[in-house]
């Protein structure tokens, strides 16, 4: 009787451990579907605000016991300021250049139309309305007349140089009609397919859409000298922030799409460069990387770790907002811990916010960083490694924790160097247009079409940086283009091509 009775409670608490195992894998699957709806269905901004964090701290039934936000020993950090956000000025609804042409229309009587030198003009009203010219499209022709000496009839005839052109001779694409394609697609996110409705519809052009891709890839072979200038420029930059972003392409074997991938090498402050390939392994870094020394900022993705692993010459520095993602997303695990390193990571940022604001130089940015950043990070870096044992691996808070303390090192990097920036969505939110873009053609229509996608997207976005209007550029550089050599077409990126127009300006009014 009492040996069945002890195997009876035998069974009893291996059921009641199964059932306990199975109500942890049971929470943990129910906190990975909340976050996997999140990210599909909820907000994009990944910030708490005051009242969200406040109600996320009183949601824990146990109290947490981590470090205050103030150490004892330290001096206090000083209170974040409080900073209004700039409210649209309701009167200010129109900007618009100070040269915009005027068409003035006069309205008189008919009394004064039919008898004008009966009436005295004593006054007028006005009233302005901001007016469109829809665009127009024009052939141009090109034409080149032959002169015969009269004087000499026995001399061949004369006739001016033919211009080259970027496009072959027979070709009806102009500089101007190319730049317009390239700005719709790379610039206004509008696909070749699209662009040819539009001709068709609305100005009864038949135009093709292979037709427009050919003039694509022309266009971007004449820019690539300049592509590889502003490359060359940020690999002796110093300080290269990077990142990529899937892009899905057609042409694989076999038939189907595959996934490739944008790169982004950006400095802060300068230019963005994408490069493409049809993978995401640590080859794809040899390009830019191979003959750089300096600053690399990245997520922890294993091919940085890999690849930088062995160049000493290469600092790798981390990206916070990489860690933040973590205890935003398993904040409904554990509410209250969550909620802590959120307001310890928020102090972070409001002292950068800070020192942004005041334009401060990488010199400030450091010691403002030595005496009050450092103190939080080592703050967090404690609690980290208290926390981590109560976790389990595969947990949201584990894996957040986990993250952070793989990378701290890296994560440090930005207290010790002025010039680094706490994270890299500055890299991130170049890849914007490429996103908007993307969701509009949804597929790169071959694999070498996405390294003529990364010519022209950084020449965009230079142009963007820069305040340049890229139809402006690109009419004025294909125009030029073929008529110069290899290094000339290197100097004509966007912002040689600016430093070219302000010198001319310069000797028109000396």
């Amino acid at each position: 009787m009492e040996s069945e009775l002890a195997e009876l409670k035998k069974i009893v608490a291996d059921l009641t451990a199964q059932l306990e195992a199975l109500r942890g894998e049971n929470r943990l699957l129910k906190q990975k579907v909340q976050v996997l709806l999140r990210k599909l269905y909820g907000p994009k901004s990944e910030k708490l605000s005051a009242d969200q964090l406040q109600l996320l701290l009183q949601l824990g039934e146990v109290v947490v016991e981590l470090p205050s936000d103030k150490d004892p020993e330290d001096p206090q950090d000083p209170p974040p300021a409080r900073r209004r956000r700039k409210g649209r000025d309701s009167k200010q609804t129109l900007r618009v250049p100070d040269d915009l042409p005027v068409i003035e229309e006069v309205i008189d009587p008919e009394e004064v139309q039919a008898e004008p030198e009966a009436y005295e003009l004593i006054g007028q009203e006005e009233v302005k309305e901001l007016d469109l010219i829809p665009q127009q499209f024009y052939w141009r022709r090109i034409v080149r007349r032959k002169w015969v000496s009269k004087k000499d009839r026995q001399r061949p005839p004369l006739i001016a140089s033919a211009r080259r052109r970027f496009l072959e001779a027979a070709s009806y694409a102009s500089p101007g009609l190319v730049a317009d394609i390239l700005v719709k697609k790379y610039d206004l996110h509008l696909p070749l397919y699209r662009q040819e409705q539009e001709l068709k519809l609305h100005h009864q052009i038949h135009l093709s859409r292979k037709t427009m891709a050919q003039w694509v890839r022309v266009a971007a072979d004449w820019l690539t000298p300049a592509y590889e200038t502003i490359g060359e420029r940020l690999r002796g930059s110093g300080y290269l922030q990077i990142d990529e972003s899937p892009n899905r392409y057609l042409g694989r074997e076999g038939g189907g799409s595959a996934l490739g991938y944008l790169w982004a090498y950006h400095h802060p402050g300068g230019d963005v460069l994408f490069e493409w390939h049809t993978g995401r392994g640590t080859k794809c870094l040899s390009r830019m990387l191979d003959a750089f020394s300096g600053i690399v900022q990245s997520d922890g993705y294993v091919t940085y770790l890999s690849y930088l692993a062995d160049r000493p010459e290469i600092v790798h520095a981390g990206c916070w907002s990489h860690a933040r993602r973590g205890f935003f997303e398993a904040k409904e695990e554990d509410p209250s811990v969550a909620a802590w390193f959120l307001q310890q990571i928020g102090l972070l940022y409001e002292i950068e916010a800070d020192l942004r604001q005041a334009g401060a130089s990488a010199r400030l940015r450091q010691a403002r960083r030595a005496g009050h950043s450092r103190r939080i990070v080592d703050r967090i870096e404690k609690a980290l490694k208290r926390k981590l044992p109560a976790y389990l691996p595969r947990s949201g808070m584990g894996k957040a924790i986990a993250y952070a303390l793989n990378h701290y090192e890296r994560l440090r990097r930005f207290l010790d160097e002025g010039r680094i920036e706490i994270d890299n969505n500055l890299t991130e939110n170049r890849f914007r247009p490429n996103a908007i873009g993307k969701r509009n053609y949804l597929f790169i229509g071959h694999p070498e079409a996405g390294q003529r996608s990364a010519v022209l997207y950084t020449i965009m976005a230079s142009c963007r940086r820069l305040g340049i209007n890229p139809r402006e550029y690109l009419r004025d550089v294909l125009e030029r283009l073929p008529s110069l050599t290899r290094q000339q077409a290197a100097l004509l990126t966007p912002e040689g091509w600016l430093a070219e127009k302000a010198a001319q300006r310069q000797a028109q009014a000396a």
